[in-house]
């Protein structure tokens, strides 16, 4: 049997170099004449949901507004995205400058983009939402800030705007769609909290299961059994006892737990 003569490449080496010269030689012709306003240009904003559990309510950040559209009207701390960011950036950007917060968990929620959800234009908004440990919130103090109760009027995850209201019952007007992006936080959160570790973020480092169990409840809208929340809880492989007990309590003190993979949620 014959050896056969190997197949040469058709295309030497330097008609490919050409080709790729002629691309993107043509890719520069292309974008040096290419008309930026041919197509409109919607606007891009950041909304960041603040969420906490504080005395098993759960409560949102709101800032109030200085300037119009609905100036002093209560909203989600926000902005618009500069050119140089990018979206987790700005998020990141608007939590320090607008409600003191850093090195906090945050995550991509949703994108809101109704047309006429803004008077000003056509603006569209990514979401994101952030989980706090309430004492984080109670230290900051910042003037136009308050923490709302978010009162849910649907079940499980059904979805929709939710009601946000002072300590004293008395509602918030919530500027833009902001109230449906409340609902949609709500929505998520409960969605995950019992396939992922991410109820974890609401508490200190150290926490009791029943301050645990206080955050799932809350989150939920439901109350949960004790028992089998613990034996859950601590099967899960994420806890670990710390060895130590809470103090200050006018009860017997109870085991403080960590979770041991924080930086996996």
């Amino acid at each position: 049997m014959k050896n056969k003569t190997p197949t040469s490449d058709p295309t030497p080496p330097t008609a490919d170099a050409d080709a790729a010269r002629d691309f993107d030689a043509a890719e520069r012709r292309f974008l040096e004449t290419y008309d930026a306003t041919a197509f409109d240009r919607p606007s891009v904003t950041v909304d960041v949901v603040v969420l906490t559990v504080r005395d098993g309510e759960l409560e949102v950040a709101l800032v109030r507004r200085p300037d119009h559209p609905h100036k002093d009207r209560w909203s989600l701390p926000g902005g618009f995205i500069r050119l140089e960011e990018s979206l987790h950036g700005a998020a990141a950007r608007v939590l320090r400058e607008k409600a003191g917060l850093s090195n906090v968990y945050l995550e991509q929620l949703y994108t809101f983009g109704e047309p006429g959800r803004d008077p000003r234009l056509r603006v569209i908004s990514i979401a994101y939402v952030a989980l706090v440990d309430p004492a984080r919130l109670s230290a900051v103090d910042r003037a136009g800030q308050v923490l709302g109760r978010v009162e849910v009027p649907w079940r499980g995850e059904t979805g929709g705007p939710v009601d946000i209201e002072s300590s004293e019952g008395r509602p918030y007007d919530l500027a833009f769609d902001h109230a449906d992006i409340v609902g949609m936080a709500v929505k998520r959160l409960r969605g995950k909290l019992d396939y992922t570790p991410i109820g974890f973020q609401l508490l200190p480092d150290a926490f009791t299961l029943r301050r645990l169990q206080t955050v799932h409840e809350t989150v939920l809208g439901r109350s949960l059994n004790k028992d089998s929340f613990r034996r859950r809880m601590l099967a899960s492989g994420l806890l670990e006892a710390t060895g130590e007990r809470e103090t200050e309590v006018g009860h017997r003190p109870a085991e403080l737990y960590r979770i041991i993979k924080r930086s996996a949620i």
